[in-house]
């Protein structure tokens, strides 16, 4: 990369944004359909670790093909930075798949969105200054706004499982997006570490998926539910191999705070289709998913958590007077 190109990052972020809100209704579908072939009591965590083994596998083998003319031209930046996103990548989304078997797709999405307005802390943290106080009000806004999302329980003052996950989901991708801003990975080529993030996320999958299974002949009654293999195609090469080469191809052109705050958008748009795509992802695939509907919680909630995430855009520099 050799010189940064901010306006065209930005269009270019908020359209991953797009394939990343189709991915949460794609996944429940998913989950939905697998569950329903496989006998009562299956593991969650099964079901999240296998999809993301084939799903990760399955896009790092459409990379190795585009990335094989230049196989010899690695580097070993592109090596550390695709092993990073992996890492932080890979828990990351795994523990929001397992929490989606639990919430809402536009659940997941807003809970997801809490890093946006973790980022200013973190960056304090890193810079070694004190964040802002600003910052500070926008955390506790956002809190307030998961509380009501997740319709945190005041009694017991517990979060539910899949919120918890989600949560912890949301800190893992904090640590991708400021992974992706290190300055030594400026030269990196996406596709390169793409390819190694996918590799190092199957890897990380696969052991889990191994693990909690009850028996082999589970991984072929999951892949045999009705849609199984077509919501798998999608989300590996829409919602992984291209989604996530745009991403470590143009973050890096903005500040992770900037970029973090353009992903705000992405519970947006998850919310928006879960109005209407699970119907018809259910009609086509012959299992029963419904449309969400508008509640009270999920307005509330979710408008709290995208009042923070503006409020903490950095301000542009007054002009100097004249």
């Amino acid at each position: 990369m050799t010189r940064r190109q901010p306006g065209r990052a930005a269009l270019v972020l908020l359209g991953c944004t797009l394939l990343w809100g189709v991915s949460f209704p794609l996944g429940k579908a998913l989950e939905i359909t697998q569950r329903a072939a496989l006998p009562p009591g299956t593991s969650s965590w099964f079901l999240a670790a296998s999809s993301l083994t084939i799903r990760f596998g399955l896009g790092a083998l459409v990379l190795l093909a585009w990335c094989w003319p230049t196989r010899r031209e690695w580097t070993r930046a592109e090596w550390s930075q695709g092993v990073g996103v992996g890492l932080f990548g890979g828990a990351g989304i795994l523990l929001q798949m397992d929490g989606l078997a639990r919430t809402d797709a536009s659940t997941s999405a807003f809970l997801t969105a809490a890093y946006c307005v973790v980022l200013p802390l973190l960056v304090a943290v890193r810079d070694r200054r004190a964040p802002e106080w600003r910052a500070l009000g926008c955390c506790l806004l956002a809190a307030l706004g998961t509380a009501v999302l997740a319709r945190w329980d005041w009694n017991t003052m517990r979060l539910g499982r899949g919120e918890t996950e989600t949560l912890l989901a949301s800190m893992c991708f904090a640590g991708q997006i400021l992974w992706l801003e290190r300055p030594r990975y400026a030269g990196c080529r996406a596709e390169h570490s793409t390819l190694v993030m996918c590799s190092v996320t199957t890897a990380l999958c696969l052991p889990v998926a191994l693990a909690t299974q009850r028996s082999p002949g589970e991984w072929a009654a999951s892949l045999a539910a009705p849609g199984a293999w077509a919501l798998l195609l999608a989300l590996a090469l829409g919602c992984t191999a291209a989604v996530y080469t745009l991403m470590n191809r143009w973050q890096p052109h903005l500040p992770a705070t900037q970029a973090g705050l353009l992903y705000c958008a992405e519970p947006v748009w998850a919310s928006l289709l879960a109005l209407a795509l699970p119907a018809w992802l259910g009609a086509w695939g012959g299992f029963v998913y419904p449309n969400e509907t508008l509640t009270v919680p999920m307005l509330g909630g979710g408008a709290l958590i995208l009042l923070a995430n503006v409020l903490v855009l950095p301000r542009p520099p007054r002009p100097a007077a004249p």
